[in-house]
């Protein structure tokens, strides 16, 4: 055994340190003690059970579902979803039946792509309800009865043995079924809502909580919560109220606010100037007025951003699934692209949740084999206990031996004679053992380290490795057998140690995640030692604190928040406390992930901005999350980021080339409809509507730069560069304008229905508008140059292809004049080589953006607050680092000292000698 043994000074007795277990404890008030008193042969009356009911409420969970229609709705709801129904109900009063049916299409079409794709979503409060036992035994009216568990009160009497999901919250008695004392603990198996690792020893006085499992043992207790008020309850309880709005939701809300507001004010103003100038004219008349501008409303307002974006998410959500990963809620791709911490449960999710074994401490020179072979002759076959398991299982694993046997139950050239099982009151098992081969027969027993130790007499130095191992959160077991020709004098063998290992990608994948800027967080329920040793072992830093820093009461919340941002993890925390690790960094405003696999992960599942059930996981765990791993281990969740940060590049890419067509759309026909009253026919403008956001749809399957660090929607800079790119394509908009007028005598017209004239003005505008801000699409891509990352074929292809439809319909006519082919081709190219003009601004503007920049010119009280934080902060570090550098300067000092002191001394010992 590798570990380093303490010296202990002599005279002082060595003994085995019991390791400290930290446990949750719930408060009872004084008026529900006072229903728990309850005479255990007895059990409550029908009539005092009946009254508790009335009182308490079942034993179950409120059920709270929500109607499909309504969540069906939902998905109409939004800025940029009001703006288009509108719309859509304006074209109905007009009797603009094709705009009609052109939104109302894509509206549905959007709805139904994240209703269907998030159908699959279970409810978790459903699944919280079948982890809890169905039926269990009570005493009532001095009759032990079976009732069913939403029947149980506060008071009641019931019996736990083997094998058992307790039904409620509970007291141990210490007695047995039938009044009898019991020997021994009630091993508890809590992992699944606590996070721990190892089955919990409890006896007389010690809670059990609903929907734990017995593993050994069996006794009564007396309930004491049920249903909402459990320690499960209070999980679900943490589920139900966590309905926030999602990120993706707040970001396509801020971009719709910003386009509506200026799609709305300009809109409203040339509606007002033309309901002025033109009054008592027909075309002054209101409806007239109306249908005009709603056609410019139309092709303004983004009416396929949110088909795009959903499109975009439920291409990336086919890839994951391809890969075992189901995403239940599209919209946490895009969220998973921002996450910068990631908290994750330990037990199961990081960790095997499998007890194994490790390396042992070895004594009278045994080797690791021999001691695995004697604790699997002294192994209890088919007991259902987690050790006894995990022993058998490593002995069955690694020993030649015990391979390839025919009969399972046998060890080849050993013979059981007699065993003695766990006793709770020896605390080991003892087995007689004759070897085959020499004929001789001899003892080995396995137990508790302090009862091996004293049953071959001592040994300092077992006790001091028992104290280390226990100082890592290491399980040990004592392992020794009886001398040759003696049975009653035995020899240490060793100690096995046994923990939860963590899975075999878990390291690399927490190093990956690191690489790629996300800080991952243990967050689990086990023990603080357990939790730092297997931090260790994952190659994370040792800066694991205890729940008590979560609620300190003499600790300000900007306190707390600040542990949870340098801490490595939190040990010895319940839900309530996952979910308020969650909720500060939230508050911080950081997107953050949660990995969990246990009842007790899936309040802060909910709450994170994207949680993430494990394989194996609890039916609650997989409800309450919004992607589901489906092959073991955690190497999935780097493919997730890749993909999530791959489809943000998309999604941002089309936003800003969306934002900057609109700008550019309003600005340009706001001063050509209110200086000449021209617009652009409306089946043109719709034509340019339809085809290009049609085309982008592709976007979905283009090539993406993948960011190193986590993705950031600003929101500010989006919509600056959009302005910029949109007064530049205005400018080439007035050129094409008066070009073709002034030089060209392509006269602008007002339009008339059923209009015989040509038009060629609108033909040349058309396929300008048309294509100018379509090419910028391969410019927004990237914050670098467009070549740097070339589009994927089938994205240039189609955005290419639309371009060349638009100029045929000009060259040959039909839904517009004909104009001559080398005017429209040089119309066409000019678009192309502008937009690589545009290219190279963008660039500039994307090197030259900061916080700073965007504070100062639009000095929002946020901003502002934020920036003198960002300034505060950067002062401190610098103060910090500048401590750090005086430290390391007096280290090196005073080991230049103590090396000079030790020289002077070695000096002058050598000249004493």
């Amino acid at each position: 055994m590798s570990e380093k043994i303490e010296e202990t000074p002599k005279g002082k007795n060595l003994e085995v340190e019991e390791a400290e277990h930290h446990e949750h404890s719930d408060e009872i008030s004084p008026e529900l003690e006072a229903l728990l008193h309850t005479d255990p042969k007895q059990g409550l009356t029908t009539a005092e059970a009946a009254e508790r009911l009335a009182r308490f409420g079942p034993n179950e969970l409120a059920e709270v579902k929500r109607n499909p229609l309504l969540k069906f709705l939902s998905y109409f709801t939004g800025a940029i979803a009001y703006l288009i129904e509108v719309a859509c109900i304006i074209s109905a009063i007009v009797e603009d039946w094709l705009d009609f049916g052109i939104i109302l299409a894509l509206l549905i079409v959007n709805a139904c792509i994240g209703f269907i794709e998030e159908s699959k979503a279970e409810s978790a409060l459903d699944a919280l309800r079948q982890t809890l036992a169905l039926k269990t035994r009570a005493w009532r009216d001095g009759h032990l009865v079976e009732l069913d568990v939403n029947q149980l009160v506060p008071g009641d009497v019931i019996v736990l043995r083997l094998g058992d999901i307790v039904p409620a919250d509970g007291r141990l008695l210490g007695i047995g079924a039938t009044g009898e004392a019991t020997e021994g603990d009630l091993l508890i198996d809590q992992s699944a809502l606590t996070g721990e690792s190892l089955p919990v020893a409890k006896n007389k006085g010690k809670t059990v909580y609903s929907s734990s499992i017995v593993k050994q043992g069996q006794q009564m207790a007396v309930v004491t919560k049920t249903g909402g008020d459990t320690f499960i309850g209070r999980a679900a309880n943490l589920i139900s109220i966590t309905t926030e709005e999602g990120h993706f939701q707040k970001i396509i809300n801020r971009i719709g606010n910003f386009l509506i507001l200026i799609t709305v004010v300009l809109v409203l103003i040339i509606m007002i100037y033309q309901l002025v100038a033109f009054k008592g004219q027909d075309k002054g008349k209101f409806l007239h007025v109306l249908e005009r501008v709603l056609v410019l409303t139309v092709a303004a307002i983004p009416v396929g951003l949110p088909t795009v974006m959903s499109v975009t998410m439920a291409v990336g959500a086919k890839q994951l699934a391809a890969k075992k990963v189901i995403v239940k809620r599209l919209t946490a791709i895009e969220e998973m692209a921002s996450v910068s911490v990631l908290c994750s449960d330990k037990t199961g999710t990081l960790t095997l949740n499998e007890l194994t074994f490790d390396e042992p401490y070895l004594s009278n020179g045994y080797t690791s084999d021999e001691i695995l072979l004697y604790s699997y002759l002294a192994a209890e076959a088919g007991a259902n206990d987690p050790i006894e398991f995990a022993v058998r299982t490593a002995a069955e694993e690694q020993l030649a031996i015990l391979k390839n046997r025919t009969h399972k139950h046998e060890v080849p050239g050993f013979k059981v004679t007699s065993f003695l099982p766990f006793n709770p009151s020896t605390k080991l098992t003892q087995a007689t053992i004759t070897n085959l081969e020499t004929n001789s027969t001899f003892k080995v027993a396995k137990g508790a380290p302090q009862v091996i130790i004293r049953l071959v007499g001592g040994d300092d130095d077992a006790v001091r490795a028992v104290n280390s191992l226990a100082k890592r959160g290491l399980r040990a077991l004592g392992v020794a057998r009886t001398v040759e020709g003696n049975m009653d004098k035995w020899e240490l063998i060793g100690m096995i140690s046994l923990i939860d290992p963590p899975r075999p990608d878990s390291a690399e994948t927490i190093r990956r995640c690191g690489d790629m800027g996300v800080a991952v967080k243990m967050i689990t329920g086990d023990q603080l030692i357990i939790a730092k040793e297997v931090a260790h072992r994952l190659g994370m830093q040792r800066v694991m604190l205890d729940a008590h820093h979560l609620v300190d009461a003499d600790k300000s919340e900007d306190e707390i928040t600040e542990h949870c941002i340098r801490a490595d993890g939190f040990a010895q925390v319940i839900p309530e406390h996952k979910y308020r690790v969650v909720e500060l960094l939230q508050k911080r405003g950081i997107l953050v992930g949660m990995t969990g696999d246990g009842v007790n992960d899936a309040p802060a599942l909910k709450k994170a901005n994207v949680g993430i059930a494990v394989h194996g996981c609890t039916d609650a765990a997989r409800s309450a999350a919004d992607i589901v791993l489906l092959a073991p281990g955690l190497s999935t969740i780097v493919d997730g980021l890749i993909c999530s940060r791959a489809i943000f590049q998309r999604m941002r890419s089309y936003a800003l080339y969306r934002i900057t067509s609109t700008v550019h759309f309003l600005m340009f026909f706001f001063v050509v409809v209110m200086a000449y009253d021209w617009a652009l026919p409306p089946k043109l403008l719709i034509l340019i509507c339809i085809l290009n956001d049609l085309a982008t749809l592709v976007i979905a399957v283009d090539n993406a730069q993948i960011s190193q660090r986590p993705d950031k929607w600003r929101i500010g800079q989006l919509i600056t560069m959009s302005i910029v790119l949109g007064i530049l394509l205005s400018a080439l908009s007035f050129a094409h304008f008066f070009y073709f007028w002034k030089v060209r005598d392509y006269v602008p017209l007002d339009y008339v229905k059923d209009d015989t004239r040509d038009r060629p003005l609108d033909s040349i505008m058309y396929l300008h508008i048309s294509s100018a801000p379509h090419f910028v699409i391969f410019s927004t891509r990237l914050t670098g140059y467009f070549w740097e990352n070339l589009p994927s074929p089938m994205f240039t292809a189609v955005i290419i292809g639309t371009q060349i439809i638009a100029l045929l319909m000009v060259i040959f006519g039909g839904l517009t004049t004909k104009v001559p082919a080398g005017e429209a081709c040089v119309v066409l190219l000019i678009s192309f080589v502008y937009f690589i003009l545009l290219d190279v601004v963008k660039v500039h503007l994307f090197r030259r953006w900061s916080f700073e920049l965007t504070a100062t010119f639009v000095p929002t009280k946020a901003r502002t607050t934020k920036l003198a934080a960002k300034k505060a902060n950067k002062i401190q570090q610098a103060r910090v680092w500048e401590s750090i550098d005086n430290v390391r300067k007096v280290a090196v000092m005073t080991a230049v000292v103590s090396s000079l002191s030790e020289g002077v001394t070695a000096s002058s010992e050598v000249e004493v000698k």
